[in-house]
């Protein structure tokens, strides 16, 4: 099958969603289908308003919809609401190309944390982006009931993997990790104010506090806590054994539609601690971590949790079957079967 990816994250950017496509191409790859990914690195692009490392495309739905006639695809998706997706979305709409979405980002909570403005705001554009989409791709069965409440009800079932050949028990731990006072607490992500990490750094749990990642808000953060370690942004070994080397891996957002780091955190044999809100809700379990309003009541009892039950767990997430629900969900390019 040739597939056609639209998407406004893309490489450079180090992000889920970002990492969540390399990871799905890299599957469709190799169980033989074809996959164009049209990124806002094919177009002019200015950067996002407070996040500067996000590139917004500035194109035409013509533009866009040049380079998928010349692909030719089978299927066409539309990972994301920003404006490369929007012009798609236009261009296939205006030419009755079907098409599938995705939902990844809990943008209407992001948008409200950032502006203070009210999400129903976003939820509209949301309502309406969505619409004419055959089916929009949910990761978690929280998301689905969460979108079918605010009206977007034609979704399908896309969970998320681990790279098990990276992500095991067996990482080494980074040499940081020696002389620090256990329990080892970590944080993996972006440090911005929508992850709610402030939740995590200001915890009095006992021990040492990690944090891996890199955004707008690090620099504030890390002078209000110079007591936690930040260790800017890791990948592929290095990633695998801070997850590994640490007691509990604490996820404090409370606006993920999943949260990769909890299934890479489980597979190292790490338990997780979080927020009971969606996202954890569908991914740690009693044996595998704790959910409480709480976070320092979390992590207190996410640490009683058997490791090798955690990774056990956490290798039941594959890319592999991730890739598969994919092409399960997508829909032959045809005439539209809604308005948009």
């Amino acid at each position: 099958m040739r597939i056609a990816i639209v998407t406004d994250a893309w490489t450079p950017q180090v992000n889920g969603v970002v990492r969540t496509l390399l990871a799905t191409r890299a599957q469709l790859e190799k169980q033989g289908h074809v996959v164009e990914v049209i990124s806002p690195n094919h177009y002019p692009s200015i950067p996002c308003p407070t996040y500067p490392e996000i590139r917004l495309a500035m194109t035409r739905a013509s533009w866009v919809g040049a380079r998928i006639t010349t692909f030719a695809p089978d299927a066409v998706h539309l990972s994301t609401e920003g404006p490369l997706c929007l012009a798609a979305r236009r261009w296939c709409v205006r030419n009755g190309y079907r098409f599938t979405t995705a939902y990844h980002t809990q943008f209407p909570d992001y948008f409200a944390a950032r502006t203070g403005m009210p999400a129903e705001w976003v939820w509209r554009y949301i309502r309406w982006f969505h619409g004419p989409s055959e089916a929009v791709l949910v990761s978690t069965p929280s998301v689905r009931t969460m979108l079918a409440a605010h009206g977007v009800a034609h979704t399908k079932h896309w969970s998320r993997g681990v790279d098990l050949t990276n992500f095991s028990p067996d990482a080494p731990a980074p040499a940081l990790y020696a002389d620090l006072p256990h329990p080892i607490q970590l944080y993996v992500g972006r440090i911005a104010v929508e992850k709610n990490i402030e939740a995590f750094l200001a915890s009095e749990h006992p021990g040492t506090k990690v944090v891996v990642g890199d955004g707008p808000a690090r620099a504030t953060l890390q002078a209000r806590y110079p007591h936690v370690h930040f260790m800017g942004p890791l990948s592929g070994k290095d990633l695998a054994g801070a997850y590994a080397g640490a007691d509990v891996f604490v996820f404090p957002s409370r606006t993920d539609t999943f949260g990769l780091v909890m299934i890479e955190a489980l597979a190292c044999g790490t338990p997780v601690a979080a927020y009971p809100v969606s996202g954890p809700i569908d991914i740690v379990t009693a044996g595998t971590g704790a959910l409480d309003i709480s976070i320092e009541a979390a992590t207190a009892a996410a640490l009683t949790r058997d490791r090798a039950d955690c990774a056990a767990y956490g290798a039941n997430y594959t890319w592999a079957a991730s890739a598969r629900q994919f092409v399960d969900a997508l829909v032959p390019a045809g005439t539209l079967s809604k308005a948009a």
